[in-house]
């Protein structure tokens, strides 16, 4: 038998330089499509900000991401303080493991805990006591260290420690570079762990040993099952619900599917070039790890719908289709689909037709999201995206009316948010679940952009957001309430004020 290591560098470069991405931006989508591009072609990867009042850290979507692994203990290398995501997030990592696992453990995490001394003295010490005791204590498959800002100050090599290292451990030692302050893109996270994931964890598959004349039948069965495989890229911020959803749409087309990178195990990575292509959910998420595997290995991908709203989805469903020369099969099954979809949403299109809708998230989740909301009959007052790069192009080109179209690009800034909704004065407030804290005050019902307790994606995704999103407008007297007893911390002549006014 042998094996390959794939090569790859030692961090993922930051996305301001990758693709172009920008994160300031405040007018209509006609005039954001010029901006968009690889530096050079694009300006918006240049703007700035000369306030900011807050924006996301790549470190926290890092550990959000890696907690999500089985079998898997997290060293946060760093100020204890950096782990707060993995406490925070300790319940909903838990519960969704589960569901997938009855018997999975609940995240394990531990710090280094760095100081000041360390700061001055190297955090190589620490750090190695750390997974020494991670791998004595819980014996997992993997150990994954999450490098915050300290350790890159100071100058710790911790790819050179965890190579050390690796000969007295049991487990497999994964470095993730994920430090806050080299990118403003929160974005970059997903690139920093599929890094991690592909240095250590990502290799050919091991050859299988040659066997006798008997065994054609199992070489015939295997192959079969490999060549009629999908790897579809989840999120986090899909729940199982979504999961079973697609797995359901794609076993009507007759097709295997495995699910990754959140919620598997460290040695289901190995398993990944046992697929005849791969299937990514958001381009945001996928394109660095998808990009390498076809580069280092030959298997093709597919980056384009995601599967939010029936318009997406079917998308998507046809673009796997056409890969594996499926098509009349696929478009039967949407056909079906819709059918039983357009009876179902009758009742819900009469109680939201007219409605206007502010949505904010992900740059890909917007758009698919504000498609969904039309289908629905509702209309959209505006969107905010927490980054733009390429991967908006094909989406912001469908955009109905765009020179009509608002459209803010930020990460967090709420003090932005609060002058654009106050302006807008949208029926419902349809936002990524982190920044509903200033949102609910504006005395508008708030709709969670995505919620892994819920379903959100393919056909049973569309019904489910209409559901709850008519049941929230029609009762919305708690964001009354909150408007009336907890006004919001912005002075009146901020909303007097240009918008942009800060952006450069």
């Amino acid at each position: 038998m042998s094996s390959n290591t794939l090569k790859i560098e030692r961090a993922a470069p930051p996305r301001e330089d990758r693709l172009g991405a920008g994160t300031a931006f405040c007018g209509d989508c006609e005039a954001l499509k010029s901006k968009i591009g690889i530096k050079g072609n694009g300006c918006l990867n240049q703007a700035s900000r000369s306030f900011s009042q807050s924006f996301g850290c790549q470190f926290t979507l890092s550990l959000a991401i890696l907690n999500t692994l089985q079998n898997t203990v997290v060293v946060v290398h760093g100020p204890v303080g950096c782990g707060f995501w993995s406490v925070g997030g300790l319940g909903a990592s838990r519960g969704q493991k589960r569901l997938r696992d009855p018997s999975a453990l609940s995240p394990i995490w531990i710090s280094s805990n760095l100081d000041e001394h360390d700061v001055i003295n190297g955090g190589e010490k620490k750090l190695c006591e750390a997974v020494l005791y991670a791998d004595r204590e819980f014996r997992p498959e993997a150990i994954v260290v999450a490098s915050s800002c300290v350790p890159a100050l100071i100058g710790d090599d911790v790819d050179a420690i965890l190579e050390k290292l690796q000969r007295n451990v049991s487990a497999e030692l994964v470095s993730v570079n994920c430090e806050g302050f080299k990118t403003r893109l929160m974005a970059t996270a997903y690139d920093a762990v599929y890094n991690g994931i592909l240095k250590n964890l990502t290799s050919r598959r091991i050859e299988r040993e040659s066997r006798a004349a008997g065994d054609n039948m199992d070489d015939m069965l295997w192959d079969y099952r490999k060549n009629h495989t999908v790897n579809v890229c989840n999120v986090g911020s899909m729940g199982r619900t979504d999961e079973l959803e697609l797995q359901r749409l794609l076993n009507a087309l007759e097709l295997n599917v495995n699910f990754l990178p959140c919620f598997t195990r460290p040695r289901d990575f190995r398993r990944v070039l046992d697929a005849a292509l791969n299937v990514s959910i958001c381009a945001t998420h996928d394109d660095y790890y998808l990009k390498h595997i076809k580069e280092h290995f030959g298997i093709p991908y597919i980056i384009g719908a995601m599967p939010i709203g029936r318009k997406s989805t079917a998308r998507w469903l046809m673009d796997i289709a056409r890969f594996f020369n499926i098509e009349d099969r696929a478009s039967a099954l949407i056909e079906k689909e819709d059918a039983a979809l357009d009876q179902a949403l009758e009742p819900y299109r009469a109680a939201l037709k007219g409605k206007r809708a502010y949505v904010s998230g992900g740059e890909i989740r917007i758009f698919v999201t504000g498609e969904l909301l039309r289908d629905l009959g509702l209309e959209i007052a505006g969107y905010k995206a927490h980054h733009v790069d390429e991967f908006m192009k094909p989406f912001i080109e469908e955009v109905e009316n765009p020179d009509k179209t608002f459209i803010n690009v930020a990460s967090q800034q709420p003090f932005e948010q609060a002058n654009i909704v106050r302006r807008l004065n949208p029926d419902v407030i349809v936002i990524h679940t982190g920044s509903g804290n200033i949102t609910s005050k504006h005395g508008i019902p708030v709709f969670p952009l995505f919620l892994p307790a819920n379903s959100y994606m393919g056909y049973s995704g569309v019904f489910e957001v209409a559901y709850r999103l008519k049941r929230i407008i029609s009762n919305c007297q708690y964001n009354r309430n909150m408007k009336r007893y907890r006004p919001l911390p912005y002075r009146a002549e901020w909303y007097e004020k240009e918008v942009f006014s800060y952006i450069k």
